[in-house]
């Protein structure tokens, strides 16, 4: 019967594996070299001009967003003037450069202010004719001036109850669903194309068109902006990679740019549009294309060598385990196997049956094996009647298969060991670059501002909404702070409160905790400092809309916005900037990228230290710190580049205190040190966990069963002749067992006289003599 599996199949799949493990340094550690500018700075640079981007994004969609919640809500007075209606939705001054009504039907302006927008006649008749009831913006620009940014919004105004002219007349019959003494104008307000706003000592940001043409250009926040003549490849190569990003799906991406004095230029460029394309600012074709010049790396260190030595000494090791194994192991069974074979063909009468038994079963050098063959030379001997069963004497504990498997294990481990933990480790002060710590500062401040610009948002807003409910009956403020919140979904309760502090109106979700008593002025406060779910809200006053001297005690006081935490741990969350959490006065948590529990503290002290650096007390300036931490981003992580910088200097934030904190661990960073690494580490795990795989294998199908073998043949050399031995496996020791029992059947027969005929028979003929 041919055997199935056995010992060979796990000895040689452990030589194959180790083989291959061993090919693993030569082609993964030496292809590593260190980049002149890193993987690492050039996708931070990337990340920056993402987070530009975004940052540009939300601000012109708020601002469209903001301009058509302010059309839907005014209600001018019978007999307003267009051009009193256009000064109450659009005040004077930035960001509006300028602002018109304009006729949907004729395209003509009945109402201007500042400079002239560049879009009227039959392009407004388009956009107004278009059926879309959000118009989105588009950039405009006329006689080849600077481009401006264009925020649509339609506007329904009273007819004065006068003199119409035949256009507007001609209007109202062709538009039967307008009330009457009601049409529809187009609003449309101009605005210079906003610069992003890019954080870093030595770098710069640019906002550009689909035409690589330069809109609007900034330095980082304290710098000087950079001089007109700067390089004008970098624009255009930026917009043709953010064109062809469209058909691709890449909205983001880096490039190099030439050396000089010293110093290698890294970009990175973003698409404004976001990656659904359903924002207001997915029609614009903006890029952002942000720049810093770095100092080049300086020329790593050649791994090939390591790797080389390396993989020739697991080749050695490979073939001197694969050798013990085979001399230790796999010969000695393969010869048991013929031993018990050969027995078991003398004793069923075939040819030769004599010499078979004749010819003494050789004995293995130790273990198991030397066992059995011991056991089976016995069993030969009383089958030849020269001996009788031998007591089974007790076996001293000596070394056997197992021992041999083990120290073949802790051999290939010798190799793996180092290789996880102590070879090519990264070393802490150069681990990583200047550049890259930089850049976390800089996203931090960025994840800041995002955080300060989304809360001064919310107070602009519910100033507009206290201005709107002001003096107006109960259902149209409810009207209005239903619709204000249908445009926050950070907003998870619109709630007014009187003098009193007692709520009036709500909209939205039950307040998770109301303010005690109504401030005053408008800003942000956090509500709460315990709890289970930390509860900040956004509040303004009420202006006075003439009440009555002894009503003022009873008329509606403050509105106020609470915020959710979700919306807050969205703001904080960026690609590539690990962990991020936004914290109180006192280092809690109030919302973060990943799971947080309320309140709790940072994850460990080097964290708390940095925060402490940014000398953020309520009230103060501050001033954003970074640093390389061992296990800052939590325990058992290794190091990781950490930032801190304060939520806000000015504004309705200033003075609570908060902070931004972020935590990337290092070996995230695409660097050359820790690519090495984390190879080295690999090929470290991968030869262990086949060494101990295979040699797992090798002791549940070789080593176990043979020493249940070995318990087995010693019994029945012992003279136990009533135990049946039944095979489980086709393989070497199956093959012994089966052979064993037909030798334990035949000393029955042999002890009950059954064969007195066959005794003589499995005597030689040479020893075979004259009854006496």
């Amino acid at each position: 019967m041919p055997l199935l599996g056995g010992v060979r199949p796990p000895i040689a799949a452990l030589l194959c594996a180790l083989l291959a493990v061993a090919a693993f340094p030569t082609l993964g550690l030496g292809t590593v070299h260190e980049q002149d500018v890193p993987q690492a700075v050039r996708d931070g640079e990337r990340r920056i001009a993402e987070d530009a981007a975004a940052s540009v994004r939300t601000s012109i969609d708020v601002r469209a967003a903001a301009l058509r919640r302010a059309a839907a809500s005014t209600r001018p007075a019978d007999g307003g003037t267009p051009a009193a209606v256009l000064r109450s939705l659009v005040p004077s001054g930035p960001p509006a450069l300028g602002a018109a009504l304009l006729d949907p039907d004729t395209g003509k302006a009945v109402a201007a202010g500042g400079e002239a927008v560049p879009l009227t006649g039959a392009a407004a008749v388009a956009l107004a004719k278009s059926g879309t009831a959000n118009i989105a913006p588009r950039l405009a620009s006329s006689g080849g001036a600077e481009p401006r940014l264009l925020l649509f919004a339609r506007v329904t105004v009273p007819t004065a109850g006068g003199k119409q002219d035949e256009n507007h007349d001609q209007a109202r019959d062709q538009t039967g669903d307008q009330g009457a003494g009601e049409r529809e104008l187009l609003l449309v307000v101009s605005e210079k194309a906003t610069a992003p706003v890019v954080y870093g000592e030595v770098r710069t940001g640019q906002l550009v068109d689909r035409n690589g043409k330069v809109l609007a250009r900034a330095a980082a926040v304290g710098t000087t902006p950079a001089p007109d003549t700067d390089d004008r490849t970098g624009p255009a190569a930026a917009a043709d990679a953010a064109g062809a990003g469209r058909h691709t799906g890449e909205s983001s991406g880096s490039m190099l740019g030439d050396g000089h004095d010293g110093l290698r230029r890294v970009a990175g460029w973003a698409s404004v549009s976001a990656v659904d394309g359903k924002d207001d600012s997915s029609g614009l074709g903006l890029t952002i294309l942000t720049s810093q010049d770095v100092a080049p790396a300086k020329d790593g260190a050649d791994h090939t060598g390591f790797a080389l030595v390396a993989a020739g000494v697991l080749v050695v090791i490979a073939l001197l385990v694969t050798a013990v194994l085979w001399r230790t192991v796999q010969l000695p069974l393969l010869r048991l196997h013929l031993s018990a074979a050969r027995l078991a063909r003398g004793v069923c009468g075939m040819s030769g049956a004599a010499e078979e038994l004749a010819r003494p079963v050789p004995a293995a050098l130790f273990g198991e094996p030397r066992r059995v063959g011991r056991a089976l030379e016995s069993i030969r001997r009383q089958l030849l009647g020269e001996t009788g069963p031998e007591p089974v004497r007790p076996v001293r504990r000596r070394p056997g298969l197992r021992s041999v498997a083990v120290v073949c294990a802790l051999v290939i481990a010798v190799w793996a060991v180092p290789l996880l933990f102590l070879l090519n480790r990264v070393p802490a002060d150069r681990a990583v670059p200047a550049t890259t710590v930089a850049d976390q500062q800089a996203r931090t401040e960025a994840a800041a501002d995002r955080v300060r610009q989304s809360l001064g948002q919310s107070c602009t807003d519910l100033a507009a909404v206290a201005s709107a409910i002001s003096g107006v009956p109960p259902e149209r403020a409810t009207e209005v702070l239903r619709r204000e919140r249908a445009g926050h979904p950070t907003f998870q309760s619109l709630y007014v409160l009187d003098r009193t502090g007692a709520v009036v109106l709500r909209v939205g979700k039950q307040p998770l905790r109301t303010l005690v008593h109504a401030p005053t002025g408008q800003g942000i406060t956090q509500v709460t400092t315990s709890g289970k779910i930390p509860t900040i809200a956004a509040y303004a006053q009420i202006p006075a809309a003439g009440n009555a001297k002894g009503a003022a005690d009873t008329a509606p006081a403050v509105v106020v916005a609470e915020i959710g935490v979700n919306g807050l741990n969205d703001l904080v969350a960026r690609p590539g900037l690990g962990k991020v959490w936004l914290t109180d006065e006192r280092h809690r948590v109030l919302a973060a990228s990943t799971g947080f529990r309320a309140f709790q503290s940072l994850p460990s002290r080097g964290l708390t230290s940095l925060v402490n650096r940014t000398d953020t007390a309520p009230g103060g300036r501050g001033r954003p710190e970074s640093a390389v931490l061992d296990a800052g981003a939590g325990p058992g992580e290794g190091l990781s580049v950490a930032a801190a910088a304060p939520l806000a200097q000015t504004g309705p934030a200033a003075g609570l205190g908060w902070q931004v904190v972020s935590a990337e661990p290092a070996a995230a960073l695409k660097l050359a040190a820790y690519e090495v690494q984390a190879r080295t580490m690999l090929a470290g795990l991968l030869a262990l966990s086949v060494g101990i795989a295979c040699l797992g294998w090798l002791h549940i199908v070789v080593v176990r069963p043979l020493r249940a073998l070995t318990g087995c043949a010693e019994r029945l050399a012992g003279g136990d002749r009533r135990t049946v031995l039944y095979p489980v496996h086709h393989d070497e020791c199956g093959s012994v067992t089966r052979n064993l029992e037909l030798l334990r059947q035949a000393l029955v027969e042999r002890d009950r006289g059954a064969g007195a005929d066959v005794a003589p028979a499995l005597v030689p003929k040479s020893q075979r003599g004259s009854a006496p």
